[in-house]
């Protein structure tokens, strides 16, 4: 894309999952959507059609994520969703499928410290793999329309610090952030919200 207009992405998180309405720590465990979470979905395309027409819709492959992205592809009338595994979610090594309560019952002040377990995927790792799924996005762009990326929670905000945004934001389902993408120059844009939730607040939880 370089030398020409920079690709327009739009990152969202996935609709709501059984262990979001839980309160579990995901990771790259697979728990599908909630019914919650495809009305969500349902929201979000109404919302996206002020941007159509999109040129591609990329997911992450943990279906959280891949069904939210075909429901919504479904709506727009979108023919094809691909899927990359650079989009999926933040490993969280032991806190996986763990409550916050049984993340404290079992590592007593850890949370409160901001420290992780040492198989906790860093900041930079995720944050690394979601760039290049974008750039990858925006080099393979076909269209004059923008691409719409469904991921998760901890690699929206990875990719965030990445590109220097200091402020630690709380994302809820079908919430995200536009990108600019040009080469390997990639510039945050607006944070938006696509389904009922209150805006996107500081957060240090993944």
């Amino acid at each position: 894309m370089s030398g020409s207009r920079p690709a327009r992405i739009l990152v969202v998180r996935h609709g709501q999952s059984t262990w979001n309405a839980e309160g579990r720590w995901q990771g790259q465990a697979d728990p599908p959507l909630t019914a919650v979470g495809e009305s969500q979905a349902l929201q979000a395309a109404a919302a996206l059609e002020e941007y159509a027409p999109w040129s591609a819709i990329v997911t992450s492959d943990l279906q959280r994520a891949a069904v939210t992205a075909s429901i919504i592809a479904d709506e727009l009338g979108h023919p094809r969703v691909a899927l990359d595994k650079r989009l999926r979610e933040r490993h969280v090594g032991d806190w996986q499928g763990l409550t916050r309560t049984e993340v404290e019952a079992r590592y007593p002040g850890l949370l409160e410290s901001g420290r992780r377990p040492d198989n906790f995927e860093s900041t930079h790792a995720a944050g690394r793999r979601g760039l290049e799924a974008l750039i990858a996005v925006a080099a393979h762009l076909d269209g004059g329309g923008p691409a719409l990326v469904v991921s998760h929670g901890g690699i929206v905000r990875a990719i965030r610090h990445l590109v220097g945004l200091d402020e630690e934001l709380g994302f809820p389902n079908l919430s995200g952030q536009w990108f600019d993408v040009d080469g390997s120059a990639v510039v945050p844009g607006e944070v938006v919200l696509l389904a009922g939730h209150e805006q996107p607040a500081p957060s240090a939880a993944l």
